[in-house]
């Protein structure tokens, strides 16, 4: 069998090669497959035209299935191109050579783009093959399977079909496409670097898989922590480590978050959540900020472009080992957590990606098939319940499996420990076209849902809950979207969700701030909010606990600032959240009198000593454990600066004050047999309390919450929040045979506000309460909390 060269301007558009014999699988070796050929074609890169290759097949010999057109080259490439396979989707090394498979219901033709480095800033193809409907089609897949040497090179799709946005159709065969299903994604190799010609928007493609691609595990296997165990830390890749104060070898990347795991170890985090990861465009907001005098960006990255891809630009090695090298940077960030007994979580965001409504770009969804990747109204336009332009169709038979590959590929292949769902009430809506027949198989009564509305048992979170790999990791909620649907405490969960409880956060600010009316709903917090999760059978580790994450304030700027000023992110103060429940205890703005200043300071140690104290599972925003301020800047996604930068400077500062606070409380909490409980504490468990003992005060004017609990390590523990503008004294429950010790007060200046087992000056300072606990009462300041511990009365 010989190749035959035909150079493209002697070919006719209708043209074909002679199909002998015609095997789906040519490259399976085995008996079911004799008509392998003998000799392949070959398809060299120094040809002077575009041209057309057909091979001629010898009798009862399989043929080679696409017509390839190439650029001019100096470096020779040879390729031989087959059939190739339907599944797995994306492109899967073996046998040998590399198949292609992705998938599209609509379009009319299709042609897999191979790509160099030094051709991709040009947006240019370097090899391309056009498939044969006939033969590299199976069902509403293409495929083809080529091999050659393909090593440093991306590939991407150009598909062809109608261009009617009024029926959701967008196909554009200019346009080079980002296979959904590519593990890594190359375009610019520099964080905030504009690529030619001042473009934000670079090429961007696939990496085809390579056979020297390895990564050194050292046997590292999931920690599997109980989740009541976790201390959860949210946090930036870049945001941790940019700050020059960092002194990081790698600053804002992944190795730079390898480097300060042992700070992380100290303060007692066992879990970090990594805000997004995948693959996103930084420069999707690029604009001058004249307020700043910088430019903005897409800091945040909840603007997926890939979800397999780990974002290239936060690996130290860039684009390096053409996009390989980001795979197994975050591979190294995640078996180096592990080693420290840290567990790693990703938030994911399959409620919509960066080619937002028809305004937008088209990278990849759009241009494969829009009206199954997207919720569209009937004349085409896009569903916005992420408020951010589309909406993923996440309960869409193909869609949904998408999700689940995903999910188990960041499980098996890059070892994760979990992931928080962005918005994740989206997932629960029906999708586009949504039939009951489509979905279950069947028709069902009554069944008149539209597109967007809630289901009871949405599909896809099913197959996630009940998927034999995905159900033992740690699975989270952001249980409300953009459309109006809040679900705290009503997510379908199978019981294994857990939420991010947001009615948590809400009531613990209102109440530690003083308003009247929310000392029976703070108890509720406390105790893991049992009137939210446990009459559907779910347990208090269930509710992911809060006071800040990273849209909002800051804890520092919880107690700074009444009101938000946003007027650094160039929209004139209009964007963020009016109503945050936060007090500025009495002056606005970081520069103020010493009073207010101190009573800052109490506040956070109240918020954080209820977080720490509540059922539930808690967790810290980066930056809050040393006092990190953004300004009352609630909405800073567009900030790759200071605002967002983790201060490791102003850390050290702290370091004698609020941060071992901090390190304390966690430390104390893990301690603690009765802070981490796996179901609802009881009476026998807890007792209420007011000013005296059994007591307590549900009152709307009440402003004191005080109770005791029996700990298997600690006896007894004493805790008490009184957030009046008054002091109290407090009647301690008497207890034969013991007395009460005093080990927290956010009333004392540091380090008396923890009586920790190291401190010097201990002795001195529990003789100074011993008159009050002798006779079991003890006074407490305004804004104040209080946890004591039971020992032997000796």
């Amino acid at each position: 069998m010989e190749a035959t060269v035909i150079h493209s301007s002697l070919v006719s558009s209708s043209c074909r090669p002679e199909l002998i014999s015609r095997s789906n699988f040519p490259c399976r070796r085995n008996k079911f497959n004799v008509g392998v050929p003998r000799e392949y074609g070959v398809i060299s890169e120094q040809v002077t035209k575009h041209s057309v290759i057909f091979n001629n097949a010898s009798e009862g010999g399989d043929v080679e299935t696409a017509t390839l057109v190439g650029n001019p080259k100096i470096k020779e490439r040879r390729f031989e191109v087959y059939s190739g396979y339907p599944t797995p989707f994306g492109a899967t090394r073996g046998d040998g050579g590399v198949n292609f498979s992705v998938f599209s219901s609509s379009a009319s033709s299709a042609a897999l783009c191979l790509i160099t480095l030094e051709d991709l800033p040009k947006g240019r193809v370097s090899e391309q093959i056009i498939l044969d409907p006939m033969i590299n089609k199976t069902g509403d897949v293409w495929h083809v399977f080529v091999k050659g040497d393909m090593e440093d090179m991306a590939y991407g799709y150009k598909l062809d079909g109608s261009f009617s946005p009024e029926d959701g159709l967008y196909f554009d065969s200019s346009k080079i496409l980002i296979d959904p299903y590519a593990k890594a994604v190359v375009s610019r190799g520099k964080y905030g670097a504009l690529g030619p010609d001042g473009d934000c928007w670079s090429q961007m493609a696939g990496v085809v898989p390579s056979a020297n691609d390895e990564f050194d595990w050292e046997g590292d296997l999931p920690l599997r922590i109980p989740q009541g165990n976790l201390v959860i830390y949210e946090m930036h890749v870049r945001g941790f480590t940019r700050h020059e104060s960092s002194l990081s070898e790698f600053p804002g990347t992944y190795s730079g978050v390898v480097e300060k795991l042992e700070y992380l170890k100290k303060l007692g985090i066992n879990c970090i959540e990594l805000m997004p990861c995948h693959e996103f465009n930084e420069l999707e907001y690029y604009s001058y900020n004249s307020v700043l005098g910088d430019y903005k960006m897409n800091f945040w990255g909840y603007s997926t472009i890939n979800f397999f891809s780990p974002m290239a630009r936060y690996s130290s090695a860039g684009i390096g080992n053409f996009g390989l090298g980001a795979v197994n940077e975050f591979k190294f960030l995640v078996r180096e957590a592990h080693k420290r007994g840290i567990e790693v979580i990703m938030d994911v965001v399959f409620n919509h990606t960066a080619e937002g409504n028809e305004n937008g770009p088209t990278l990849s969804f759009r241009g494969l098939d829009n009206g199954v990747f997207y919720m569209l109204a009937p004349k085409g336009e896009y569903y916005n319940y992420s408020g951010c332009g589309n909406t993923f169709n996440c309960n869409h038979p193909v869609v949904r499996q998408f999700i689940l590959d995903c999910l188990r590929y960041w499980v098996v292949e890059m070892h994760v420990d979990g992931f928080r769902f962005d918005l994740a009430s989206i997932m629960t809506r029906s999708s586009s076209l949504w039939d009951a027949v489509n979905v279950y198989g069947a028709a069902t009564d009554n069944d008149t849902l539209t597109t967007g509305s809630p289901l009871s048992a949405p599909p896809l979170i099913g197959m996630i809950s009940c998927d034999p790999i995905l159900r033992g990791v740690k699975l989270i909620a952001e249980a409300w979207d953009c459309g109006g649907l809040y679900q705290v405490g009503m997510f379908p969960h199978w019981g294994i969700w857990s939420e991010w409880n947001g009615k948590y956060r809400d009531t613990v600010r209102q109440f530690i701030k003083g308003t009247d009316g929310f000392s029976g709903a703070f108890a509720e917090c406390l105790c893991g909010s049992p009137n939210i999760y446990q009459e559907g059978g779910r347990k208090p580790w269930h509710s992911i606990n809060f006071i800040c994450a990273h849209d909002g304030f800051t804890l520092a700027d919880l107690v700074t600032y009444n009101n938000k000023h946003n007027l650094a992110n160039g929209e004139d103060n209009r964007d963020g959240e009016n109503h945050n429940n936060s007090w500025n205890c009495g002056e606005e703005g970081e520069f103020a009198s010493t009073p207010v200043k101190k009573l800052r300071s109490r506040q956070m140690k109240n918020f954080f000593t209820c977080l720490m104290v509540s059922q539930g599972t808690p967790m810290i925003y980066m930056g809050d454990e040393y006092g990190h301020t953004k300004g009352g800047n609630n909405n800073t996604y567009c900030h790759d600066n200071f605002i967002n930068y983790f201060r490791w400077d102003k850390m050290e500062e702290a370091s004698s004050d609020f941060l071992r606070f901090c390190r304390l409380m966690i430390k104390f909490r893990r301690e603690c047999e009765s802070l981490g409980l796996n179901d609802f504490p009881t009476a026998e468990r807890v007792q209420w309390h007011g000013h005296s003992p059994g007591k307590p005060d549900w009152s709307d004017a009440s402003r004191l919450v005080a109770f005791t609990l029996v700990d298997a390590v600690k006896e007894e523990l004493y805790i008490a929040f009184n957030t009046s503008h008054v002091g109290v004294t407090v009647t301690l429950p008497e207890r034969p045979g013991y007395r009460w010790e005093p080990l927290v007060d956010t009333a004392k200046l540091a380090p008396f506000d923890f009586l920790s087992d190291d401190l010097p000056q201990r002795e001195i300072a529990l003789k100074q309460y011993a008159h009050f606990v002798d006779n079991n009462v003890y006074p407490m300041l305004s804004y104040s909390s209080i946890i004591l511990t039971l020992i032997p009365d000796t």
